[in-house]
């Protein structure tokens, strides 16, 4: 069969875990019952033998037409062929137990002969289930988990695969489940269909009752993002991870593939910011109380990464039996970055718990606490060279971004103390931030070249550059930062798509190979236009870039402009936040970057 493509892809999830689904009406990715479990259905970056679920027409498909039910995670991929046309609807609804994945085969017109294949592959797409017959279905069991696959058509096993073959008929609907059970318990009966999948369309269409009208011609795809967020949270914790998916690579048949499944601090408070702004205050409190419990203890030791239960030890590994997305090996499992020391994080961190406080959101001593051990930390530690916000797996350097984002941990706990009375060292917390400016502009500005550059030591550009103005560093208007920008986009853009920074001969990362362009940069680059007063220049480029996610309104990490098409994890929520908040920036006079860094 075809291989398919990163951007043929769509996902449904319940927010415990998600499943992607191929166009064709394939699930090739599936960790239960969690973003971080072993997967189950592997054939994403792997083959049919590590597992997949694919209800499909027999006869050659004429059209494939997908979309989401409006404001909802519910997915409905149409077929069209000869005989006529069926759809599937493909939705995981969202219950504090027993993950669950539904498919509806509904029959449009004509009567279309149909097949339903399915291989589940237990941990990575190695392991054999032990297969039972059961009332209404089958029993697969391996280890310490189970699914329990149910249908009103008759399944058959056949060379380790379980199939169905039935007709699609208008009128009539022919229902699949299968429900994530512990092994040691009996598998649990499925819900009536038609009310999970009721229950799947209310929660979505209550939960976007909170997200405001405001974005214009942009609504429906701002709006598609912030339910892809909300599906990347995890609803227990209240942990946001960056993607669901590991190892999709940033060069096909390159090394540069990692294990995304985790909660990054710095995207975490990123997708915080999109979402308070836009109204959805409660995620922010339940990311809040997890970030409280992830750091108890040494507030010192705080990570850069956490699992999204609050797990410190993510350790790194490969699988060898998978062959890796499009043969790009190798296929990694959990992020050796986690080690790793990332100043800017801390920036980040100061300047989402200040916007809690300007939200309104009820104040902690508890955070308070962790601000003031921050600070405490960073003011012992700026100076000190670090790997930055891409992870540099090679020497520490003294990126220019990350002393930035040190010179906002203290900017923003002086404004806690001016504006809300918190009690603080505000007048020797002036003094490191002065300091700190100084710094930068005397070695992250490159006085010859007239731009900020990536690091003290070099003359590299880096896109994280951008952010400046948007944290208030400075002023997007001012000669320095304008001079930054074009520079960016002169040597970093390809096709009105950003690079993150130089690499080869003109840069090192401490990898090899190359990687596409970077969205979310792509996006800031934008946002630094409309602080630049280019609004109508701004507004052409976003819609550019709009053009880059697929028919469904998602994106993933980076793009192909060359072979047009995705790269890296997806989706992307870092890439979703960036869309929305340059949405925002484009239509709205109090935009966020201005709301940001404003009073």
């Amino acid at each position: 069969m075809e291989r398919e493509l990163i951007e043929d892809y769509g996902i449904i999830g319940d927010l415990h875990t998600v499943a992607l689904i191929s166009k064709r009406g394939s699930i090739d990715w599936l960790c239960l019952p969690r973003f971080d479990s072993n997967a189950c259905l592997a054939r994403l970056i792997g083959s049919d033998e590590n597992g997949f679920w694919r209800i499909t027409p027999k006869e050659p498909v004429i059209k494939y037409e997908r979309r989401y039910l409006p404001r909802t995670l519910i997915l409905e991929t149409t077929f069209t062929t000869a005989s006529g046309k069926v759809k599937v609807i493909d939705f995981m609804p969202p219950r504090n137990s027993h993950p669950s994945i539904y498919r509806l085969v509904e029959g449009i017109d004509g009567v279309v002969d149909m097949t339903m294949e399915l291989i589940v592959r237990f941990d990575y797409g190695t392991t054999v289930p032990w297969v039972r017959h059961m009332e209404g279905g089958l029993s697969m069991v391996s280890g310490s988990g189970g699914l329990a696959i149910s249908s009103n058509v008759a399944l058959e096993s056949e060379d380790f695969k379980t199939i169905a073959n039935f007709q699609a008929i208008p009128g009539e609907t022919q229902t699949f489940s299968a429900i994530y059970h512990d092994s040691i318990t009996k598998p649990p009966a499925p819900h009536e269909a038609r009310e999970s999948f009721e229950h799947a369309f209310s929660f979505w269409q209550n939960y976007m009752k909170g997200c405001k009208p405001i974005f214009g011609e942009y609504q429906e795809v701002v709006e598609r993002s912030i339910i892809t967020l909300k599906a990347l949270t995890y609803q227990p914790t209240g942990a946001i991870v960056a993607s669901p998916t590991t190892s999709l690579p940033e060069q096909i048949g390159g090394i540069r593939n990692w294990d995304y499944r985790y909660c990054w601090l710095r995207d975490a408070t990123f997708t915080l910011y999109a979402l308070m702004i836009d109204g959805f205050e409660r995620e922010a409190l339940k990311w809040r109380e997890w970030l409280l419990r992830a750091a108890a203890g040494d507030p010192t030791q705080l990570q850069i990464m956490y699992g999204i239960g609050g797990e410190r030890l993510i350790p790194e590994f490969t699988i060898p039996w998978l062959s890796g997305y499009r043969d790009s090996a190798p296929v990694r499992i959990g992020n050796a970055a986690s080690n790793q020391f990332q100043l800017d994080v801390y920036g980040e961190l100061m300047d989402a718990f200040y916007q809690f406080r300007r939200s309104g959101i009820k104040y902690s001593e508890e955070s308070w606490h962790l601000q003031l051990v921050i600070v405490d930390f960073v003011a012992k530690n700026w100076d000190k060279p670090d790997e930055g916000i891409w992870e540099i797996r090679g020497p520490r350097r003294h990126f220019t971004y990350s002393k930035v984002m040190a010179w906002v941990v203290f900017d923003r706990a002086i404004k806690l103390v001016e504006r809300y009375g918190m009690a603080g060292k505000d007048q020797e917390w002036r003094a490191i931030r002065d300091d700190i400016h100084k710094s930068i502009m005397a070695n992250g500005y490159n006085e010859e070249l007239g731009y900020f550059v990536q690091d003290y030591e070099s003359t590299n550009l880096d896109a994280s550059l951008l952010l400046l103005p948007l944290v208030g560093f400075i002023d997007a208007a001012d000669p320095k930062m304008v001079r930054t920008a074009q520079a960016i986009d002169e040597r970093l853009s390809i096709n009105n798509v950003v690079k993150r920074y130089e690499t080869g001969e003109s840069g090192e990362d401490g990898l090899p190979g190359d990687e596409g362009v970077f969205l979310a940069c792509s996006f800031w680059l934008v946002d630094n236009m409309v602080l630049a007063g280019k609004t109508k220049e701004a507004k052409i480029r976003f819609d550019k870039l709009l053009q880059l996610g697929n028919e469904l309104g998602l994106f993933s990490e980076e793009y192909d402009p060359n072979n047009l098409s995705m790269l890296g994890n997806f989706p992307q929520a870092l890439t979703h936040v960036a869309l929305i908040n340059t949405a925002r920036n484009v239509t709205q006079e109090l935009s966020p970057a201005k709301h940001r860094t404003s009073s």
